[in-house]
């Protein structure tokens, strides 16, 4: 017989009590989830530093490094792209072990054994996603890192580092159905900014293709539009996602949702930091190390995106919406 999670039964009437965070994950697998977030984060920058440093072909051939060898050939006359992106293929390997470290703990470890099988099944999506990517990243290589398949190489990933903090939020949730603890308003804009900010993140991407970094030193290969057109529409998305992350500030506030609160003003205060660079990078010529930044805040923004949806409700029965979501959050 099954057994039953204590973390899904509902309180009694009038019940203030939520729980703890180590009543629902123990300590190791906490660890492993955020460290596969932060993995997954490492792997945009990493990719980004093989791309911006023009070490795209610095291993010319997939799953081995050159013909015959897994790894770099080292000689004098060698360049340091092999071992960029070398060290990148290595660190997915390295996210790899973890992703499997963390599917383990989540079904063997209680009390996160005994938990939902949906929950469980989310921690396998990181793991399948790193396969995925290890083909995508094989392709790109193979078609000379075209921009189609580059971009879509950055958006899998970003996809996994939504997939690595919802999973985050999830632990760290009872297991009750969702309820919403914030206005229709509140949450009808939290979907316009998941929407946006996905439109955002793709104009994102596709700017990148459309400029200098193609990710090798001998193979401009991009996207045959004008950049400083791209570049346009992409402010006008982030001037559209700040609107919005404004918006849901103001409705949170008006809904005394404590939680939702300091959500809303983090993904503010990421989105305009974003901003800044963004217009910085484009105003000086593109410095590598500026758009390495950019794409690390890429990441961090879809982080607080997932964070500051989640905070529009609760899974915790019978306490006070502030203090549950930011029970939730906080993880305490």
């Amino acid at each position: 017989m099954r057994p039953t999670s204590p973390l899904s039964a509902p309180v009694a009437p009038g019940a203030t009590a939520a729980p703890r965070r180590e009543q629902l994950v123990d300590r190791l697998t906490w660890g492993l989830a955020v460290a596969n977030l932060v993995a997954q984060i490492g792997i945009i920058v990493t990719g980004g530093a093989v791309r911006l440093t023009g070490s795209g072909l610095g291993c010319s051939d997939w799953p081995m490094c050159e013909p015959g060898a897994f790894t770099p050939e080292f000689h004098a006359e060698m360049t340091f792209h092999p071992v960029i992106e070398f060290g990148n293929r290595t660190l997915t390997g390295v996210l790899g072990v973890i992703a499997l470290a963390l599917v383990w703990a989540v079904y063997r470890r209680q009390p996160t054994a005994s938990r939902p099988a949906a929950l469980k099944r989310l921690s396998l999506l990181p793991l399948v996603g790193i396969a995925v990517q290890a083909v995508v990243g094989g392709i790109t290589v193979l078609v000379e890192l075209h921009p189609a398949v580059v971009g879509s190489h950055m958006l899998i990933s970003l996809l996994l580092v939504t997939v690595s903090t919802y999973l985050l939020v999830r632990l760290g949730s009872p297991d009750a159905p969702p309820r919403p603890v914030s206005s229709a308003a509140a949450r009808t804009v939290g979907r316009l900014v998941v929407g946006v900010g996905v439109v955002l993140l793709v104009l994102g991407v596709v700017t990148t293709g459309a400029g200098p970094h193609s990710g090798d030193a001998e193979l401009p290969y991009r996207w045959a539009l004008d950049p400083a057109f791209i570049s346009r529409l992409h402010a006008l998305a982030v001037w559209a996602f700040v609107v919005l992350v404004v918006v849901g500030m103001v409705l949170a506030r008006r809904d005394r949702n404590a939680a939702a609160q300091r959500a809303w003003a983090v993904l503010l205060g990421v989105t305009l930091a974003q901003g800044v660079v963004g217009y910085v990078q484009y105003l000086t010529g593109l410095p590598e190390l500026l758009v390495g930044v950019h794409m690390l805040g890429s990441a961090l923004t879809v982080v607080a995106i997932v964070y500051a949806v989640s905070a529009l409700s609760t899974r915790h029965s019978g306490a006070a919406p502030e203090g549950q979501l930011a029970r939730a959050l906080g993880g305490t």
